[in-house]
């Protein structure tokens, strides 16, 4: 017998009425030009928190016994996990402790503080925080309250599946992002049950590729993690709950690259007004790469969380605009003397290039006594545009050192 079912679903949503809010399931009308298909998107990024996480936690509280709401919970988490647990405990009355690792978006930890949890940093990754969570459970008789691992967790997450369909009832396709697979296994179960002709695909960075490969392997494996602005679902294990669930129920997991994700980021920013995280902006990345035909299907795609660390936000907007031709770096070698700068400034301006960051260098070795070196930073449109104005360089006989 499966440890969640769908009653258990339904239970959940009946649960969370009125504690969470159901968030807007909307047309994306420029997404849906590129692709060739029929958008909607998920926001849970807009939900109570910035994420969805607060569905699983506060179903997994409030079926605790009296006896272990006295004890309080103890969690583990990368942030969102964190404030669906504060929010759900503080709601609940119960004393709330989580284990973040230390390198944290700075924004997730006060978040965590200011919703009541008590805030404990350990380890660099997540399997370190979480192994720190369990001595303060067994050290304080706490309920632990996992991420993604726990059947009433996996169902207070399978809610956002009812509230898609009930939206929009003739879906071809779902996609949904996976770390330890909570909310796709719950999503997948939830959809699945109610049209099995529901074509589910998950979405996993390759930089913590933990169900991708499991699945693939057909056995749960634990994966090395490498740096990912999808902090939310760099998990190096995938749940024993999860695992046969997401076997059973998700028709397909793809894995897109940190370029990708970021070039979802600002599309979703620039496109649709939505800040989203790199975990919550996956399946975006994957309709965008061409990873996924979904020509003539209706799609709908689930955008888990907003909660990005602020200073992080430039970085992942620069990425993506020197990836897709809008930013590049032009180094030069000039002739030093009056006039030759403003030269060459009016050559790129002549081909609509903005300069937005310019360097001079008369200190380099190798440099004569009449050279310059200058490094320019120019927006362009696009590939194209940024492929122009080099030409127009070239062709006015500049020594062009570098460019990126």
């Amino acid at each position: 017998m499966e440890n969640v079912t769908f009653q258990m679903v339904i239970e959940a949503a009946r649960e969370l009425k009125g504690i969470i809010k159901e968030t807007d399931f909307c047309y994306a009308e420029t997404l849906s030009g590129l692709t060739k298909g029929e958008i909607y998107l998920k926001l849970e990024n807009l939900q109570q928190s910035g994420s969805f996480k607060i569905r699983g936690a506060y179903n997994k509280m409030v079926h605790l016994t009296e006896d272990e709401k006295k004890s309080g919970v103890v969690a583990s988490s990368a942030g969102n996990h964190a404030q669906g647990v504060a929010i759900s405990a503080s709601k609940l009355g119960l004393k709330s402790t989580v284990v973040m690792p230390k390198n944290a978006p700075f924004a997730k930890i006060s978040a965590t503080r200011k919703y009541g949890a008590e805030v404990v940093l350990e380890g660099d990754v997540y399997d370190e925080a979480y192994q720190k969570a369990l001595e303060i459970k067994e050290a304080t008789g706490a309920t632990f309250v996992h991420p993604f691992n726990d059947p009433y967790v996996i169902a207070g997450q399978g809610t956002i599946g009812l509230e898609m369909l009930k939206e929009q009832p003739d879906l071809d396709v779902v996609l949904v992002p996976i770390g330890g697979g909570g909310i796709a296994a719950g999503i997948a179960l939830a959809v699945k049950t109610i049209n099995p002709k529901i074509r589910v695909i998950g979405v996993q960075t390759e930089n913590a590729p933990s169900m991708y490969e499991s699945v693939r392997l057909g056995k749960i494996e634990k994966v090395n993690i490498h740096r990912t602005i999808a902090d939310g679902i760099a998990v190096g294990r995938p749940g024993d709950l999860t695992f046969p669930l997401i076997c059973r129920y998700v028709d397909e997991i793809v894995t897109v690259t940190e370029t990708e994700i970021s070039q979802a980021f600002l599309f979703l920013l620039e496109n649709c007004n939505l800040v989203c995280e790199g975990a919550g902006a996956v399946p975006v990345a994957a309709l965008l790469s061409g990873h996924l035909d979904v020509r003539g299907k209706k799609v709908g795609a689930v955008l888990s969380g907003g909660n990005i660390d602020i200073n992080l936000i430039e970085s992942i907007i620069n990425h993506a605009m020197i990836t897709t031709g809008r930013r590049t770096e032009i180094k030069v070698l000039l002739n030093h003397r009056a006039g030759e700068l403003s030269l060459f400034l009016d050559t790129i301006a002549k081909e609509f290039g903005n300069v937005l960051v310019i360097h001079q260098n008369r200190h380099k070795e190798g440099l004569s006594m009449y050279q310059l070196e200058v490094s320019v930073v120019i927006e362009t449109i696009d590939e194209e545009h940024k492929k122009r104005v080099i030409e127009k360089l070239l062709e006015a006989n500049y020594e062009i050192e570098y460019t990126n």
